[in-house]
């Protein structure tokens, strides 16, 4: 999401059934299910969902949410007629949206912060909104996310620490790796911390647990990575950047990710044809954003 322009998301909500039965035919073998839950058969219903849309439609299952600028009023029409599409859709395919949970997030320092209504229902504006997973708020400030992210690790290690006796690596180790860290990684692409207190913050958490470890537990945190064969979290991040922007120069993201990195032709480049040209942003946040920040290393 560019941070340089002002943006609406409207419409961040759950889509639900109403008495829709889904009839499926398998090797001549039909299977029937009244309602829809999430997964395939509600991707069979939304997938036409935005015919017609002129913003930016995201959907996943039974989330759908609607974006777009609003530098001008012409922005603010387009998402309401938007929002009147998704309306009739869901009233021709009989099919209602949880209004209860539809919020608005404006986003930018210079937004105007428009009403917008879905059906006769008005949206409320909410300071941050959780997407996937992911808290995200007005501002696109992570902090809030770093902090909920390592209070689950904390968690989750605290059972490890209180329920198991074993203090061997053999045992520590796998726990650590399966239970606690895909809480400090999970689409850390989007929410990587910005700031070094929360960087820190999380890496405390790796920290507390190779300390478990009781033959380890005298060593200093560099030496305990060293004997555990870890990579300290802030490596792990700059890897996982590195290969899900390798990931898009090749090719994986083309349809998605088109126009995510900014590539400067040159015939002087050693080695390759172009290079990711950095731009420029006035908001430090902005430096901080994955499309950014992965360009420079």
């Amino acid at each position: 999401m560019d941070h340089s322009e002002d943006k609406e998301l409207a419409g961040w909500s759950h889509s639900k059934s109403c008495g829709q039965r889904l009839n499926v035919q398998v090797n001549g073998d039909e299977w029937r299910s009244s309602g829809v839950s999430t997964g395939t058969g509600t991707n069979i219903f939304v997938s036409n969902m935005d015919n017609g849309i002129e913003c930016i439609l995201s959907k996943f299952a039974n989330d759908t949410k609607l974006c777009g600028g609003v530098d001008t009023l012409e922005g603010r029409d387009a998402i309401q007629k938007d929002l009147d599409r998704l309306e009739r859709w869901a009233h021709a395919n009989c099919m209602k949206f949880n209004k209860a949970k539809c919020k608005v997030l404006h986003v930018g320092q210079r937004n105007p912060k428009h009403d917008y209504r879905l059906g006769e229902e008005w949206i409320e504006s909410s300071p941050e909104e959780k997407d996937l997973g992911v808290l995200v708020d007005k501002k696109l400030n992570m902090s809030r996310q770093c902090a909920l992210a390592a209070q689950k690790a904390n968690r989750v290690l605290g059972c490890i620490k209180r329920g198991v006796a074993s203090r061997l690596r053999e045992v520590i180790l796998p726990l650590y790796s399966t239970l606690v860290r895909p809480h400090l990684e999970y689409c850390v692409q989007l929410w990587g911390p910005q700031y070094r207190r929360d960087m820190e913050l999380l890496e405390r958490v790796q920290r507390r647990a190779t300390k478990l470890i009781g033959e380890l537990e005298h060593l200093s945190y560099e030496d305990r990575l060293r004997e555990l064969g870890l990579f300290s979290l802030e490596k792990r991040w700059l890897r996982g950047d590195l290969i899900a922007a390798y990931q898009y120069l090749k090719g994986a993201y083309r349809k998605d990710g088109e126009g995510l990195f900014i590539r400067e032709c040159s015939d002087r480049t050693r080695g390759n044809g172009f290079k990711l040209k950095e731009g420029r942003f006035r908001l430090d946040i902005r430096k901080k954003f994955f499309t950014v920040r992965v360009v420079r290393h």
